[in-house]
């Protein structure tokens, strides 16, 4: 069950950067409201999961996914281009969940 509001708390987050980008700087109305839901949301679910994880391993997997999925979202929705050192760090990002995800004893496996 931890692991479904971890995914959540990443879902809203990246939602909230999505709407963040919308909102142009916090001028349109909707764009803005969705930001301060989502990230409630997200925030929320991240409390749950440390119920059940360390807050180092939560924070490293919500904002290390997080990171990636906005690139993502960038690249897609925005238009915005990554270079090849981004590109490097954001393929160090999810080498670094993975190991956490794989080998550490700090997570329940």
């Amino acid at each position: 069950m931890h692991y479904l509001y971890l995914f959540f708390a990443v879902l809203f987050e990246t939602i909230g950067t999505s709407a963040l980008q919308a909102s142009q700087q916090f001028t349109r109305l909707w764009p803005s409201v969705t930001v301060v839901i989502a990230y409630a949301l997200s925030f929320y679910l991240l409390s749950l999961t440390l119920r059940f994880m360390p807050v180092g391993v939560v924070y490293a997997l919500w904002s290390g996914l997080g990171i990636v999925f906005i690139a993502i979202i960038g690249f897609a929705v925005f238009g915005q281009r990554l270079d090849a050192p981004a590109v490097l760090g954001l393929s160090l990002i999810i080498t670094g969940i993975i190991v956490i995800q794989l080998f550490s004893n700090a997570t329940p496996h």
